[in-house]
């Protein structure tokens, strides 16, 4: 059974750049997909980016198109979100997800297991 850990969040200044982490656990993790969502207060959960197992094909939501990279590394059991030039609007819980689909994709339902989720917050 895979489970999902994430860190990396806190408090940060407009402008500057952050690197999320997922820890996978559980044999299937590094096959596959992952995802990573962001839910504000009273908002939607929404998509930001997603990995496939092999790291060979990544897509991105528009929110956070341009800004925002991920990884990951199956050696480590670690996916990373990398968000550039954050602002306050980017402040929210950012999750990730697993899904036994070998390509992430943007819709959360297809996901079979979710992380606890991380916040972020992004003031001066």
């Amino acid at each position: 059974q895979v489970q999902l850990e994430e860190s990396g969040g806190g408090l940060v200044q407009p402008g500057e750049t952050l690197t999320l982490s997922c820890l996978g656990s559980g044999s299937a993790f590094s096959t596959g997909g992952v995802g990573w969502f962001r839910q504000a207060p009273e908002k939607e959960r929404e998509f930001i980016a997603a990995i496939s197992w092999r790291a060979d094909g990544a897509h991105y939501g528009e929110a956070t198109r341009g800004r925002a990279t991920i990884s990951r590394d199956n050696a480590k059991n670690m996916v990373y979100l990398r968000m550039n030039s954050l602002q306050p609007d980017d402040t929210a819980v950012y999750f990730c997800a697993w899904t036994s689909g070998s390509i992430g994709t943007r819709f959360p339902n297809l996901y079979r297991t979710w992380g606890q989720g991380t916040q972020v917050t992004v003031a001066s």
